[in-house]
């Protein structure tokens, strides 16, 4: 279904963002306990978060380019559909009235 396509390539950078905030102040939670500003307090919190990100990414990316593909290909089958009809009933009209033209002499 394309909608889930489209619905995890909408909301997976946000989960990703919801990750990247937790982790933001998860970091700065550590910093408050630690007393004082180190990169060893910080760290654990920003790789935290961005891997956060890095995972909202990674699944962003792809919903959307296989939603962009699949409703190219949707839009193409549907062209080649409505052509089809199109050609069947001038070809359906043209031998009924064939059909009736040859009865009629």
């Amino acid at each position: 279904n394309m909608n889930w396509l489209a619905t995890a390539a909408t909301v997976s950078p946000f989960v990703g963002l919801l990750g990247t905030v937790w982790g933001i102040i998860g970091a700065f939670q550590a910093l408050g306990l630690a007393g004082s500003a180190s990169l060893r307090a910080v760290a654990p919190g920003i790789a935290d978060a961005l891997v956060a990100t890095a995972v909202g990414l990674a699944s962003a990316i792809p919903a959307a380019i296989f939603y962009n593909h699949f409703g190219h290909v949707i839009r193409e089958f549907g062209a080649r559909m409505e052509d089809f009809s199109l050609e069947f009933m001038n070809w359906s009209e043209r031998t009924y009235e064939e059909q009736v033209s040859g009865h009629l002499r």
